[in-house]
């Protein structure tokens, strides 16, 4: 693995102030999935010692498929970081929303954490109504390492949850676009229909539903 020592740049201020608040176990957190018509949300929780530095770690829509992937074999693969997943299907979103299901991934990732955080860095401008101390960043993933650390477990995580439902559901493409509404996968739904992993309060999804009356 390759590792260098922690120096001075912002990419980690958020982690330092948290430590100097007197905090030791800070998480990371973000999700992947929130936007496409079709899948999971997957969050991602990370916790990386202080001084411990994996090269290449950055926002993982700033990454090539190629190098996300290898970062993300590095960051499972340390004895040094924790990391947690959660991940919540298409038919919970329907049931409770996009923004809560996001939030329900979001407790089960930091839930899976073998050592419980006392500090939680959260990508975005709203915090899950949790019991553990949290600070909500905007454009966190391109800010704090913690964070884009988890973006890239998330990003990979999903993604290889939607080439295994290109398997299940053949036709969609799911393995290419990930479920979101590109125009190959508009003109499947239009040819197939919605299939069980479709988020059916989504639009165009939910009006395709009531005008063909699909029954899923």
């Amino acid at each position: 693995m390759s590792y260098t020592q922690l120096q001075e740049f912002d990419f980690f201020s958020y982690e330092k102030l948290a430590k100097q608040k007197g905090f030791l176990q800070i998480a990371g957190v973000d999700e992947a999935g929130r936007g496409p018509l079709a899948g999971p949300v997957v969050a991602a929780a990370c916790i990386i010692p202080e001084g411990l530095v994996i090269e290449g770690v950055n926002d993982s829509k700033q990454l090539t498929p190629e190098k996300r992937a290898k970062i993300f074999d590095l960051l499972i693969s340390s004895k040094d970081i924790q990391y947690g997943l959660g991940v919540v299907e298409a038919d919970e979103i329907d049931e409770i929303n996009i923004l809560q299901a996001t939030f329900k991934a979001m407790q089960r990732a930091v839930e899976s954490l073998k050592i419980p955080p006392d500090f939680v860095l959260v990508d975005g401008s709203l915090l899950p109504k949790w019991k553990y101390p949290s600070r909500a960043i905007i454009k966190g993933d391109s800010l704090s390492y913690s964070i884009a650390a988890a973006s890239i477990l998330a990003k990979e995580t999903r993604d290889e949850l939607m080439k295994s439902y290109e398997i299940a559901f053949p036709g969609y493409g799911f393995g290419k676009h990930k479920g979101y509404g590109t125009k190959a996968h508009m003109e499947a739904i239009e040819r197939l229909g919605p299939c069980l992993i479709h988020r059916k309060t989504f639009e165009p999804i939910k009006s395709l539903i009531a005008s063909l009356s699909f029954s899923l």
